[in-house]
């Protein structure tokens, strides 16, 4: 079976990519809009942890209207998923028998509810693998601890190759960056660098 694993560079993504490691033909997807490079922190970060992976582009419009979601919101919860579910059709609508992702159980955005997944697979012939979401984020941590080398520390500090960066640069384009710390909370995010 090929399984497209769309990928971020963080643990989430890379722990999905070792549960699937020898149980598929596997194949790391690191999106990109074409409005930064940061898509090339998720490859290095991908052949970091030994696997193979590509970059997939997505359509620069749906970044935009996720953008003007996200400000008259005032959160990015909305314009993330809109964005992951683009991926998550781009990523069907290439030559895989499965595709994947890294959303775990207590995640509140990105998410896989049943009724996108199975309309992915009925639309697109592919089967849709959730590899986490089963798993809560102590779980997740502690694996990460035991298998990754993982770097962590404020989003806007840490090189990785996920939605955020490329919405993060388009609304500082357009609205400036004090509307980029408006809609983003502070957080932590992770980058993977290589495996124990």
């Amino acid at each position: 079976m090929e399984v497209g694993l769309l990928s971020s560079g963080g643990k989430d993504s890379t722990l999905a990519a070792l549960l699937l490691d020898g149980r598929c033909d596997l194949t790391l997807l690191c999106c990109s809009f074409g409005i930064t490079d940061d898509y090339e922190h998720a490859i290095a970060a991908a052949e970091a942890a030994g696997f193979e992976a590509r970059r997939v582009d997505l359509d620069p419009d749906v970044a935009r209207e996720a953008v003007a979601e996200m400000v008259d919101d005032g959160y990015p919860r909305n314009g993330i998923q809109r964005v992951h579910e683009h991926a998550l059709e781009r990523a069907a609508a290439l030559d895989f028998d499965g595709i994947a992702d890294g959303t775990r159980r207590d995640d509140r955005v990105p998410t896989v509810p049943r009724s996108l997944a199975q309309s992915i697979e009925d639309r697109y012939g592919v089967d849709h693998l959730a590899p986490l979401a089963g798993i809560g984020r102590g779980a997740i941590d502690q694996l990460a601890e035991e298998h990754l080398v993982v770097e962590t520390g404020p989003s806007e500090e840490i090189e990785k190759g996920d939605y955020e960066s490329e919405l993060r640069a388009v609304i500082a384009e357009e609205h400036g960056g004090g509307t980029v710390a408006e809609i983003f909370p502070e957080h932590t995010q992770s980058r993977v660098v290589g495996r124990r």
